[in-house]
């Protein structure tokens, strides 16, 4: 009896997540929490494994190379995450006003969204590509990179700014699919275009067969080609049959009234990237004080531990998309459950990642880049930024729930009074003023997240986010 029950209940398991990748079941306003939940955070989960596994993928090849290129990445993508933050902030935008109209059984509306949002992000990238190709160098040398680093690795610079439209589009049509519930379809477009990412990879920077070696530059080149595929695919979908949204001529025009509101929505969603990415890039500046070493690892544990809180976005991301479709359909303590539902789950993934590098970090470090400076301030970055992190499984889950439901402003402030006011003077003190090294500004990024997870879930109890309008 226990054995049939076993098999039974493994079954019932496997039929889901065989639904769950495949995206047949589109309507989470209705039924189990728990299996909407389930429904949407596989596939989105498995969408940032994928984001997680090529930002490991990447470094370790761009590590064979020399410190230096190790040291670009880290102050480009520095640069690059005010570029995400733009994305992002739209793709937010996007994401909710698409749940909320899919929500309310208005897809053609939807689409109109949908549209508009592709416009927004669009144009600004195109606009951010022109300078990053004429400034590469300059940027560089503004974030306090040596001449002998600017001369190594400028033309990453320049391909990756330059080239941020695939990288905005990806972003901002993988937030149509997942605010129309197309998860699944968000998944398979990331996974191809990291897929083709991963592969091409090695090929440019190396020099494999008939490919050039191009070294850190063949990486951004890669990521360029790859993801312009995803992207393709994406409008190809768009365009076609296969997703939720149907993006038709009569929605490719300008609609000022529904651009205002996403735009509007959309500030906030930039303004609190950008105070959260805008501090990341002060903390690589404070960090780069001491040394390429010091950077160089920093930005090896920074893309190790991608690879876990990437996919804890997904999860995140999950909520968001409840949230929205949830609230349009008028159900907000529906809405509410699934956040607390997400949160709960996400913190069991994240607290066991988070023991395990803590106990492995050397050992980590060691597997991209053996030299001792490296090591030592790599293994500690990843003890201090995990221990914050375990804390912050709560806080990323109703933040986006928070813009889910479109309220950007709440998450905007929260971001600029705990970065700015609190993290960024805290790591320059201790790191600094009190001498303590990389050490204190780690040290400050972990007690940065746990305060803000804390104010968060205060806020969140409130419920003021159930009656934003969008």
């Amino acid at each position: 009896m226990n054995d049939q029950s076993f098999t039974y209940k493994l079954r019932r398991i496997l039929s889901t997540l065989k639904i769950a990748i495949s995206g047949t079941e589109k309507n989470f306003t209705t039924g189990s929490i728990q299996r909407a939940v389930f429904l949407l955070s596989v596939p989105m989960v498995l969408e940032m494994a994928m984001e997680s596994l090529f930002a490991v993928v990447d470094v370790f090849f761009v590590s064979r190379i020399s410190i230096n290129a190790i040291a670009t990445i880290g102050i480009t993508e520095s640069v690059i995450f005010l570029i995400y933050a733009i994305a992002i902030g739209i793709s937010m935008a996007t994401t909710a006003m698409v749940a909320r109209r899919i929500g309310e059984g208005k897809p053609k509306e939807a689409a109109d969204a949908s549209v508009q949002g592709i416009i927004l992000a669009g144009g600004i990238s195109i606009l951010i590509g022109i300078l990053g190709l004429i400034y590469a160098k300059d940027i560089l040398r503004a974030m306090g990179a040596s001449e002998d680093l600017i001369s190594d690795g400028f033309g990453y610079t320049k391909w990756m700014i330059g080239g941020n439209l695939t990288i905005t589009l990806l972003f901002l049509l993988n937030a149509i699919f997942r605010g129309a519930g197309d998860a699944s379809l968000a998944m398979r477009a990331l996974w191809l275009a990291n897929g083709l990412n991963i592969v091409l990879d090695p090929l440019f920077i190396f020099g494999i067969g008939p490919f050039p070696e191009m070294g850190v530059e063949g990486a951004a080149i890669a990521t360029n080609i790859g993801r312009g595929i995803g992207v393709l695919f994406q409008i190809w979908i768009l365009l076609g049959k296969g997703s939720v949204i149907k993006i038709k001529w009569e929605n490719i025009r300008l609609k000022s009234e529904i651009m205002f509101r996403l735009f509007k929505v959309s500030l906030g969603g930039m303004g609190q990237y950008l105070i959260g990415t805008a501090s990341w890039l002060f903390m690589v500046r404070i960090i780069s004080i001491f040394g390429a070493e010091a950077l160089a690892g920093y930005t090896i544990a920074v893309r190790i531990i991608m690879f876990s809180i990437l996919p804890s976005w997904g999860m995140a991301n999950a909520g968001a998309t409840l949230v929205g479709q949830n609230l349009g359909a008028g159900n907000p303590d529906r809405a509410e459950k699934s956040v607390w539902i997400c949160a709960k789950t996400n913190l069991y993934f994240l607290g066991i990642i988070s023991v395990i590098y803590f106990i492995f970090a050397s050992e980590l470090i060691n597997l991209f880049n053996s030299d001792d400076r490296v090591v030592k301030d790599g293994m500690l970055a990843i003890r201090y930024i995990c221990s914050g992190y375990i804390f912050f499984a709560y806080g990323m889950v109703i933040a986006q729930a928070f813009n889910g439901a479109g309220d950007t402003k709440t998450p905007t402030i929260v971001n600029f009074f705990l970065y700015w006011l609190l993290q960024l003077p805290l790591a320059y003190i201790l790191a600094v003023t009190y001498k303590i090294g990389p050490e204190g500004a780690f040290a400050a990024v972990a007690v940065t997240e746990v305060a803000l997870s804390i104010v968060y879930v205060i806020i969140f109890r409130k419920g003021r986010w159930k009656a934003t309008s969008i």
